[in-house]
């Protein structure tokens, strides 16, 4: 096996280069899980395998962040799980480390590149966890490859059934928010207005975000994506993605923020909610204590239903929804923030 990592470095693993078919590399960062070679420091543009490469027959978890976040987003949740499973972060084009893309980042052409970097770590199975807008990306990748994927955990997703998604009002904001955030960006002050998203992170994870994940080229990525992000996913309400009997599990924020008043709070989590029903195994979670960023606030609440993904069989039961209302509290929006 090609090492990913080593024992002692990142918080978030080692990097490793992933190739996509039309020749572009995608940053990634590997902990190997228990029992895995470690291997010596530096980067890895190797072959990865799949299943049991963490020595422990678990699957392979792959992280996929939000709009315009990179891998540092998930360096509270990604070494919980890598105490047990081999656990992937990575950049899509344009973010973080990863070369800006020269062709059009549509929802398809993400999906392609999760898959590409499934293909590159190996036959699986996977579990796919996507946050924000990270969300509709797994879903569209693991119903091309559903034979790979042992299940899914969606963080306060973006979702079609949200209405207000698509409306004038919306849309109009978001331009507006990006607008906001790439003069920020050149004016090297978006670090300073999204510090919140920076601070609760380790140190090393801290240092990279704040070097590459509040730049120019993130924004303008998060522009390029935006362009038909949102026309992508309303085409979802009439042909969603097909998952078949996976498990599902959505977690929903129970608090206000990060752009989410009350009543878009109660829209997404209600979406969130009939989401998770259309799965046989679907499960509906409240993150009582969070608003948008789950990640950062609640880490091992998702570090927990993730691994209750990946320790189900094939016979798994169906479980329980959780009530869509519970613990909707108000509180104030941020300045800065953004959603989804």
């Amino acid at each position: 096996m090609s090492s990913t990592t080593s024992a002692a470095g990142h918080v978030q693993g080692r990097s490793e280069w992933v190739p996509t078919r039309d020749g572009r590399r995608l940053h990634a960062m590997v902990l190997p899980g228990p029992g895995a070679e470690t291997g010596s420091e530096g980067e890895n543009d190797g072959k990865s395998e799949g299943e049991g490469a963490g020595g422990t027959g678990a699957p392979t978890v792959v992280f996929e962040a939000g709009a315009a976040a990179t891998r540092s987003s998930w360096a509270l949740v990604q070494p919980a799980v890598g105490k047990w499973a081999r656990a992937v972060v990575y950049d899509r084009s344009g973010l973080g480390r990863s070369p800006v893309d020269p062709d059009s980042r549509t929802m398809r052409r993400m999906a392609d590149d999760l898959q590409d970097l499934l293909d590159h770590f190996g036959p699986g199975p996977y579990v796919l966890v996507g946050h924000s807008a990270g969300g509709p990306l797994v879903r569209l990748a693991a119903a091309g490859r559903l034979d790979r994927i042992r299940g899914l955990v969606l963080v306060d997703p973006t979702d079609e059934g949200a209405e207000l998604l698509f409306g004038a009002t919306f849309r109009r904001a978001e331009r507006v928010a990006i607008a906001i955030n790439l003069l920020l960006a050149r004016l090297r002050l978006l670090g300073v207005a999204y510090g919140f998203v920076a601070k609760p992170l380790p140190e090393d994870a801290r240092r990279d975000i704040r070097s590459d994940g509040f730049s120019v080229d993130v924004i303008r990525t998060q522009r390029a994506q935006a362009r038909t992000f949102l026309d992508e996913l309303r085409q979802f309400r009439d042909a969603p993605p097909e998952l078949g009997d996976i498990p599902v599990t959505v977690i929903s924020g129970g608090l206000t923020g990060a752009g989410m008043n009350q009543t878009t709070r109660r829209a997404a989590n209600e979406a969130h909610a009939r989401n998770a029903e259309r799965s046989p195994c679907g499960k509906h979670v409240i993150a009582a204590r969070s608003g948008h960023y789950v990640t950062l606030t609640e880490p091992d609440l998702v570090a927990e239903e993730i691994r209750l993904i990946a320790d189900q069989r094939p016979d798994r039961a169906i479980r329980p929804l959780a009530d869509p209302h519970t613990a909707i509290d108000p509180a104030t929006i941020r300045p800065g923030d953004h959603w989804p």
